[in-house]
């Protein structure tokens, strides 16, 4: 069922998840915790995430929807009791009458409708009235949410990532956005189309790692970035298994600055063409590149002393051109860098899907023969990621 074997082959299933209720339930106290900085309009927001799923479908490619296989794959009443359980757990509630209503409330939905209740956050103020007791009633009488809402849902990228015909189900960086991958769990576990594939990583590891830093960078090579949100024990250990696996011979790890501008390597690094690719020019100075093999039964590590144009040259075997966000111009391209303009997303070679609101970027690429697809962003970038983070590939053709 999975087949990514590269960034850019023409893309024939993705997986998307719709901004839902989970967006009316982000108050500015909680957006820090959250990983928001603005509150999305959901209309909108829904109007332009249809419009980007309409994209795949006039270009022949299929979308799945997170909500749909996480509600298909816990059709099975047992598997469904062990979904509310699990979730119950991780979203920390530890109040008895708490865990009971929300039981009891949970049990009365099926499929995508529970995945959608446990995804938009459940609030306090449903609960019945009671008459506070304990010490726990006096103080949690105030907070807004039993369980909280998962904004960040709609960007399928980073809970899990597909490459080759296997997975990378991740640990995330942030507790809060670590509830999310349970949904790749039970997908993974229970689905008729996707169970039994095999593991480079599994969100129970120690730790984390995110899909917007895992590419596919050809058949044989993996390009992984060490970031703020992926650490390089976690690198270490997703390389060991993938290349055990044998599906790849190699992982490339891109070691970026730690900081929100630079959250992930596919926010200042993506591949649009077979010899283009984008990049936040930032970046260049302060990359360090190691590469990984197998060695035996154990892993072997090499500093490569590369530019970033001549490492890419030479793993792929051609000249290669890096596009600078905004030209690189140092007002430009931080503007537009904030709002992802390096983060495109290829849905074959040299097309690819950008923000409207990068403008200067979308001229670049325009000039440089891309052919872009281009999307309102209006509310989606509030978020903090791009066409890349907010889709999953599923099936890629070969190049």
């Amino acid at each position: 069922m999975i087949k990514v074997y590269s960034e850019i082959g023409p893309l024939k299933k993705v997986i998307l998840k719709r901004p839902g209720n989970e967006l009316l339930n982000l108050v500015p106290e909680m957006l820090e915790e959250l990983l928001f900085d603005e509150i999305p309009f959901l209309e909108d927001a829904q109007a332009e995430h249809d419009a980007f799923a309409n994209i795949f479908r006039k270009n022949g490619c299929e979308v799945y929807y997170l909500e749909d296989l996480a509600g298909e794959a816990i059709k099975d009443e047992q598997v469904k009791y062990e979904f509310i359980d699990e979730f119950i757990s991780e979203a920390h509630v530890v109040d008895e009458r708490e865990v009971k209503y929300l039981k009891d409330m949970l049990n009365e939905f099926e499929g995508k409708e529970l995945i959608e209740r446990t995804m938009s956050g459940i609030r306090r103020e449903e609960m019945p009235k009671y008459e506070p007791v304990t010490l726990y009633d006096f103080l949690k009488k105030d907070d807004f949410f039993i369980t909280k809402p998962m904004p960040n849902l709609y960007f399928t990228r980073d809970p899990f990532a597909l490459m080759g015909s296997g997975v990378s189900l991740n640990k995330m960086w942030s507790d809060i956005r670590n509830r999310e991958t349970i949904y790749g769990k039970y997908i993974f576990k229970y689905h008729d189309e996707f169970k039994n594939s095999p593991f480079y990583y599994d969100r129970n590891n120690s730790f984390s790692i995110e899909g917007g830093d895992e590419l596919v960078l050809s058949k044989d090579c993996l390009a992984i970035g060490i970031s703020q949100r992926t650490s390089p024990k976690a690198l270490e250990t997703f390389a060991k298994n993938a290349l055990t696996i044998g599906e790849f011979k190699k992982v490339l790890a891109l070691a970026i600055p730690k900081k929100r501008a630079f959250m992930h390597l596919d926010t200042v690094f993506t591949m649009i063409d077979v010899d283009k690719f984008t990049v936040h020019p930032e970046i260049e100075g302060p990359l360090e590149v190691f590469e990984i093999v197998k060695d035996g039964d154990n892993i072997k590590v090499t500093h490569v002393a590369k530019s970033l144009e001549k490492l890419l040259s030479d793993e792929l075997e051609r000249d290669v051109k890096l596009i600078r966000c905004a030209g690189a111009n140092p007002i430009d391209s931080r503007r537009e860098q904030w709002s992802d303009g390096s983060n495109t997303l290829a849905i074959k070679p040299g097309e690819v899907v950008v923000y409207d609101r990068n403008n200067v970027t979308n001229e670049i690429l325009d000039k440089e023969g891309i052919k872009l697809h281009v999307m309102k962003s209006g509310e989606l970038s509030r978020g903090r990621g791009g066409p890349r983070c907010m889709s999953m590939p599923v099936i890629r053709e070969d190049i």
